[in-house]
């Protein structure tokens, strides 16, 4: 600060920050939880100009409850931090996920019975450090946008364990279980043992004979006792043949087995490849690459070719692949096409 305010340091965008608020993205939801952290790193500074910013109100109960609301939210993105960060992964390990689903879901119990206490020592410690006045839990609640006469009567400690800790957390527990409830998680984990990362040694033949009876209508009675004895000498043959020894997801087995006719070879174990295939057609990359569409062809350029559309989309979205190539090879390989007048 000394430094600047004597003009040996200049300030601007990206020019001598210790730290920097975060800004958040509607599509990559791990950002709001690192937007939290960088809130409340730099609280009092935050708070400091929008105490610029208002000229009147009160400022000093609103610190406090927006202190309480940071801490609430802080505490449910970190719950669920990780497991968001795991989908988002291009390399999807199904097995790693549906752990921390299951950890995801414990933690979220747990802070809902055993949460709220430590969470209030928190808000109250921090509080107590930048002069913040703590609301008693006992007083009646006010929400300052509704007339008093009509307002529920409710405590501070309803407002915020009932209607907002407790409220979140039920809702979160709610949407946890209904996107991977008992079923989809079965088949997930079944869908796993098809892996063939690491010589396939996620591979289980009683799971794959349960992901098998999930698919009635492609699997009878038969074809099941059929895959059984099939899947003995389709393991075998994998981990014996070094055409499939360097494989690293189910896409690439199903590429490999028709090039090697394997898939004509193991008919069954080939349908249960195509079928898995399927169910990954909402992943974090395909979101993105839908939304890269949207960017890359829009209203100005809506008659784009669709090779064109391709290779602009392969750049855009492998934006970390092609930050490590240099200008310099990208202009040398577009001299080199053809003969032209200028030297790039």
């Amino acid at each position: 600060v000394k430094a600047l305010n004597l003009g040996d340091l200049s300030s601007g965008q990206g020019l001598n920050q210790e730290t920097t608020l975060k800004r958040c993205g509607d599509t990559r939801w791990g950002s709001h939880y690192n937007t939290l952290l960088s809130i409340i790193n730099m609280f009092s500074a935050v708070i400091s100009v929008l105490e610029m910013i208002i000229d009147d109100g009160p400022k000093y109960g609103q610190r406090g409850e927006a202190k309480n609301l940071l801490e609430l939210m802080l505490s449910f993105n970190w719950a669920t931090d990780e497991l968001s960060q795991a989908l988002q992964r291009k390399d999807q390990d199904i097995v790693n996920a549906m752990n921390l689903v299951r950890l995801c879901k414990l933690q979220l119990q747990t802070m809902r019975q055993s949460g709220w206490n430590s969470l209030i020592d928190e808000v109250t410690f921090f509080c107590a450090k930048h002069d913040i006045d703590v609301p008693n839990m006992d007083d009646m609640f006010v929400d300052r946008g509704r007339s008093r006469r009509k307002a529920q009567e409710i405590t501070n400690l309803h407002r915020y364990r009932v209607e907002l800790y407790y409220a979140v957390l039920d809702m979160q527990l709610q949407e946890l279980n209904s996107r991977f409830n008992e079923t989809n998680t079965e088949l997930l984990l079944c869908l796993a043992c098809l892996s063939p990362n690491d010589l396939f040694s996620a591979f289980n033949k009683q799971k794959l004979l349960r992901l098998a009876q999930l698919y009635p209508n492609e699997f009878s009675t038969i074809d099941i006792m059929a895959l059984e004895i099939q899947l003995d000498t389709y393991i075998l043959d994998m981990r014996t043949s070094g055409e499939f020894s360097e494989l690293k997801d189910i896409g690439d087995l199903a590429k490999r087995m028709i090039e090697t006719k394997r898939h004509n070879v193991y008919p069954l174990v080939y349908l249960l490849i195509t079928l898995a295939l399927t169910l990954h057609v909402a992943t974090a990359s395909v979101e993105r690459a839908f939304s890269a569409m949207n960017i890359l062809k829009n209203r100005l350029r809506n008659r784009m070719g669709e090779q064109w559309m391709n290779d602009s989309l392969i750049v855009y979205i492998e934006k970390d692949l092609f930050n490590n190539i240099d200008n310099e090879v990208v202009m040398q390989r577009y001299q080199c096409m053809k003969t032209r007048k200028g030297q790039l």
